[in-house]
């Protein structure tokens, strides 16, 4: 019997399974959209819901600037802080290569924007089975994450009216230079 032992195992030893999850919550909070396995995403929407409640049990303490603060609600903030960065690293890159700040993002970014909301701040999405091993795939993003844009087509068709007026305006500055140059060869032939 598998009494008082809730949550997946993965077939990982504890120090395993706890460093995969602090890293896809810190990847989840700083691209705020990852693919994995729907198991996985399963486990890790408990794990990055908590982190967020947590924030969030601060109220307007946590996105307030610092200097704004009284001594008391600093140590609160400094608390919070603490206990989430407990969890996940304090660094990560975002897709553009800039460093962010994961705990500072979760304190004032995520809980500014889930202020309002009680809970389920993630949606999992399922993609279908993974094509080497078949494993189920599942997309787990905030609930509130910009649209998905697709790279294929959302790049718009080029102009062509705006294209082709500056190269019919080069194509009729370089045509009264070409009818002239022939014109002073064509005496120099006529010589031969």
């Amino acid at each position: 019997m598998r009494h008082k032992k809730a949550g997946r195992q993965f077939g990982r030893d504890t120090s395993s399974r706890r460093a995969m999850l602090r890293n896809l919550a810190a990847n989840l909070i700083t691209h705020e959209r990852i693919e994995t396995t729907d198991a996985k995403a399963k486990e890790l929407r408990r794990v990055a819901e908590r982190l967020i409640s947590k924030a969030k049990r601060l109220g307007k303490v946590a996105y307030t600037p610092q200097g704004e603060l009284s001594a008391g609600d600093k140590a609160k903030r400094l608390h919070a802080e603490r206990l989430v960065a407990a969890f996940i690293p304090r660094f990560g890159v975002d897709s553009s290569g800039d460093k962010v700040d994961i705990v500072d993002k979760v304190m004032t970014n995520l809980t500014k924007r889930f202020e309002s909301r009680p809970g389920g701040y993630t949606r999992i999405i399922k993609l279908g089975p993974r094509r080497g091993d078949g494993a189920p795939l599942a997309m787990i993003e905030f609930v509130d994450a910009p649209a998905v844009v697709d790279k294929v087509r959302a790049a718009p068709p080029a102009e062509p009216a705006a294209e082709a007026a500056p190269a019919a305006e080069a194509s009729a500055a370089e045509a009264p230079a070409a009818e002239t140059a022939p014109a002073a060869d064509a005496p120099a032939e006529e010589q031969k």
